[in-house]
């Protein structure tokens, strides 16, 4: 069996939640190709991730996401350095960013927020940002986070300021999650390593977004690599060394996929993309050709017996990460 590619303009765009805002199935993760070796691995040096954001700018897919953090704004200087050599944000297309907190001195304050987006739109070159994160806000207090003053509050002036279009919130821990979306302030949001072919810890707050209208993008389908690359190569889930009997159900995964002559990839991907509830689903890349190999797996045809098959293979409950 061979998967089948679509032409660029097939992929349909969705509306993202109520922003107004449509985007493709899949949304290009900027993080690999602003260079993260201690996460990812491997360098990539500045013009290979210049032309990877190229690519992804003129690709299949209208969405990509980064962040201020991301190498120290890295990520964002080469994804600014190919809007310059395409003279800006194409028609249609959905540039997402995020603030960050201070990586020295742990600050997360509302002046911090400010100061983030103010970084993102020099080094993005852009007068606004259409879309924007609150990120990782388990690094604060809920309460520290929704305080006068503090980072929610800075975010939602900015917005007023029409510096920011919409408000999202994009972090790990479930519970934390809901309870910034229920504040009501958040359109959209992303959920990363919590909704995979072995982790559905973030079940209950994909039905609670779509009931409140935000928009659900779901971050690191493939759990930072081994459910793309498989065992042989990575044994760790969500950057972190996995459990003996996550691996087993991987590994068991993986043997029905090479039966079916489906990529372990593909089905990770799909599995996401597949899901009404995600109107996107984020791929870190950190290669131009990645862009097409992602539209490959993202299309390739996958047999209903193999759904069957891996159902049934998520890990239990309490390997979850929640």
């Amino acid at each position: 069996m061979h998967g089948r590619q679509q032409p660029p303009d097939a992929f349909p765009r969705r509306p993202l939640g109520v922003t107004g805002l449509h985007v493709t199935p899949v949304c290009v993760g900027g993080g690999p190709l602003g260079s993260m070796p201690g996460l990812f691995g491997y360098d990539v040096s500045a013009e290979r991730g210049t032309e990877t954001a190229l690519a992804a700018l003129t690709g299949p897919f209208n969405f990509l996401d980064t962040a201020a953090g991301y190498s120290d704004g890295e990520s964002e200087r080469r994804i600014g350095a190919a809007l310059l050599r395409i003279g800006g944000v194409p028609e249609g297309f959905v540039l997402a960013t995020k603030v960050d907190r201070d990586f020295t001195t742990g600050a997360f304050s509302g002046d911090q927020m400010r100061r983030s987006a103010e970084g993102s739109l020099e080094r993005l070159g852009l007068d606004r940002l259409p879309l924007v994160y609150l990120h990782d806000p388990e690094n604060v207090s809920f309460e520290a986070g929704m305080a006068p003053g503090g980072p929610v509050e800075a975010l939602l002036d900015m917005q007023r300021e029409g510096v920011i279009g919409h408000l999202g919130v994009a972090g790990g821990p479930v519970e934390l999650m809901a309870r910034y979306l229920r504040t009501g302030h958040f359109a959209a949001l992303i959920t990363h390593n919590r909704w995979t072919l072995v982790d559905r810890s973030a079940g209950d707050l994909l039905d609670e977004a779509v009931s409140l209208g935000v928009g659900v993008v779901n971050g690191a389908p493939f759990g930072g690599g081994v459910l793309a690359k498989g065992t042989a190569t990575s044994t760790k889930y969500a950057y972190r060394q996995a459990d003996d009997e996550v691996l087993r159900r991987i590994r068991l995964m993986e043997a029905a996929c090479a039966a079916h002559g489906v990529p372990i990839g593909a089905a990770a991907l799909q599995f996401s993309v597949r899901d009404p509830r995600i109107t996107s689903t984020i791929v870190g890349v950190s290669r131009p050709e990645r862009i097409a190999e992602t539209a490959r797996l993202a299309t390739w045809d996958i047999p209903d017996e193999l759904w069957e098959t891996l159902a049934p293979l998520t890990a239990p409950e309490e390997f979850w990460r929640w």
